[in-house]
């Protein structure tokens, strides 16, 4: 059975399985389109030269007739998991007789983990979708029958993300106005925080959000500005302060629901943006109260084309499991050669590039399909030694970042144990880890975590082969690894954007597959 699937609004994408196994799952805004990007006519184009046959079954995500979840509902809609959260009828596509199947958002997101997810078919698991608007527990029992356990807080992502707009002077006063970007930023800012009791200002603050209905339409921001809080600074010590203690609430909300109810000692699997969190990631983790916690690599909007794929695979069949790997998206276009009077060119060298990078370059570096999710994991990727960090200062300017924010790095898996503690392995880059050592200056970060990588040869057989280079020379098997991408936009997958990038940015080589390419200097 081979199954197309598509999901609509922001973060649009197509994913296709065929017979149990992933084919791809490629995003919108990947190739150098705008980040969050709606689905587009190339993207389909892209897809459908992908596809071996005509589809038995085009799965379309439910979503809604606009920008916000309680808008009109489009096919199954945004929300629910009982009767009428699935469809499915005859159709045509293309001309052809078709199975035309669709269920809801917050279906897609409990599929995607679970037909990812290592929990054995006829074995039951609780799940968690924590997203933008959807904050609940579900229990999968051992058919993939979905239970709704319980609706905890309403808005869980969007009002993380408001406290930024609410102490950001820049943001404005626009119900209904969102920036996808905050929530990953106040994540690296919490990092700054000062430990301390919550003071009454605090407390005051974050029960109000929290106990808010429809906060991003709902609340203006002129709503707040009785709080000292309101257009703080997102730089001020207050600010930090207080978005650790919004994070640690709403974590306990949860935390506190699972300790009292989810007692049957099943695993926890985790889907939605606030997946993406890789602090709460680690708490629960490292909480005692699941056997086994699982994070697909595509916990946000980006995995919910092949989360509604799994769902039609689950109604068809009877199985949500998937074969998968990480690396499902397109290979790189080379619609363009490095110029030999501007660059070198020789076959990628292993131990060049490792030498390369220990004298202190920054490299692009390309290999094979395209991550899906938001996170670069060693196939589209800017490359650096880790220790200095006058490093992340030049990789954050080269990405045109603000300077907090934190760069992650990559290690082989072997080696993890050596340099970093807490949730090793993590081949998806999904939760924090403690560094242990003071030789990793530019991936610590200040609170001494680090969103840590690991890989194996198994898992990403180039990254590792570079990475044990990288160890001969210098004893570390780690590097910087930041995602290779224009400002606002997805990964870099053509040769000639890449070109350009390096141009503006001043990168100092690049490989791609088995060329490796430096500039010449005169």
């Amino acid at each position: 059975m081979l199954i197309l699937s598509f999901k609509e609004g922001h973060d649009g994408a197509v994913a296709a399985i065929e017979d149990g196994q992933l084919l791809f799952s490629l995003e919108a805004e990947k190739d150098s389109y705008p980040r969050y990007d709606r689905l587009t006519a190339e993207l389909l184009l892209r897809a459908a030269d992908r596809l071996p046959r005509q589809p038995d079954v085009v799965a379309v995500g439910g979503w809604v007739k606009g920008w916000h979840s309680v808008e009109p509902p489009s096919r199954t809609g945004y929300f629910g998991t009982g009767p009428g959260s699935v469809t499915d009828e005859l159709g045509r596509f293309f001309g052809h007789e078709t199975r035309i199947f669709s269920s809801t958002h917050e279906r897609s997101h409990i599929m995607t983990a679970y037909g990812l997810g290592p929990v054995p078919t006829g074995e039951p698991a609780y799940c968690l979708v924590w997203e933008g608007n959807i904050g609940s527990f579900y229990r999968i029992d051992e058919r993939g029958e979905v239970t709704h356990l319980k609706h905890v807080l309403t808005d869980p992502g969007n009002k993380y993300a408001y406290l930024f707009a609410v102490a950001d002077p820049k943001f404005p006063d626009l119900p209904g106005h969102f920036r996808f970007q905050d929530a990953g930023k106040q994540m690296a800012l919490t990092g700054f925080a000062e430990q301390g009791a919550v003071l009454p200002e605090e407390k005051e603050l974050i029960e109000f959000l929290l106990a808010q209905d429809g906060i991003v339409l709902g609340l203006p921001k002129a709503d707040v500005a009785w709080s000292p809080y309101h257009n703080v600074g997102i730089q001020s010590q207050e600010y930090k302060n207080i978005a650790a203690k919004l994070s640690d609430a709403i974590f306990d909300r949860f935390y506190d629901y699972a300790a009292q109810y989810l007692t049957e000692g099943l695993p926890l699997l985790i889907s939605g943006g606030c997946g993406l969190n890789c602090e709460w990631n680690r708490r629960w983790a490292e909480c005692g109260l699941f056997p086994q916690v699982f994070v697909p690599p595509c916990p946000n909007d980006s995995g919910s084309a092949l989360g509604t794929a799994i769902d039609a695979q689950l109604h068809h069949t009877g199985s949500a499991q998937v074969s998968w790997d990480v690396y499902a998206g397109e290979e790189f276009v080379e619609d363009a050669t490095f110029d030999p009077a501007v660059y070198d060119v020789r076959p990628l060298d292993h131990a060049a590039v490792a030498r390369f990078l220990e004298q202190g370059n920054v490299i692009a570096w390309v290999q094979g399909r395209y991550e899906m999710g938001p996170r670069a994991l060693g196939n589209r990727s800017l490359l650096a030694a880790p220790f200095s960090r006058e490093m992340h200062e030049r990789l954050n300017t080269i990405k045109q970042r603000e300077g907090y924010r934190p760069i992650a790095p990559i290690c082989l898996e072997s080696d993890a144990h050596k340099w970093f503690s807490g949730a090793i392995p993590d081949p998806h880059m999904l939760y924090f880890s403690d560094v242990r050592t003071d030789a990793l200056q530019a991936v610590t970060h200040v609170d001494g975590t680090a969103r840590t990588q690991t890989v194996t040869p198994e898992q990403n057989p180039q990254a590792a082969r570079l990475l044990t280079a990288f160890r001969e020379i210098t004893g570390y098997s780690v590097l910087c690894n930041t995602s290779l991408n224009y400002s606002g936009r997805g990964f870099i997958n053509r040769t000639r954007d890449l070109i350009d990038y390096g141009e503006k940015h001043g990168l100092d080589g690049y490989v791609v597959n088995g060329t490796f390419a430096t500039r010449r200097h005169s």
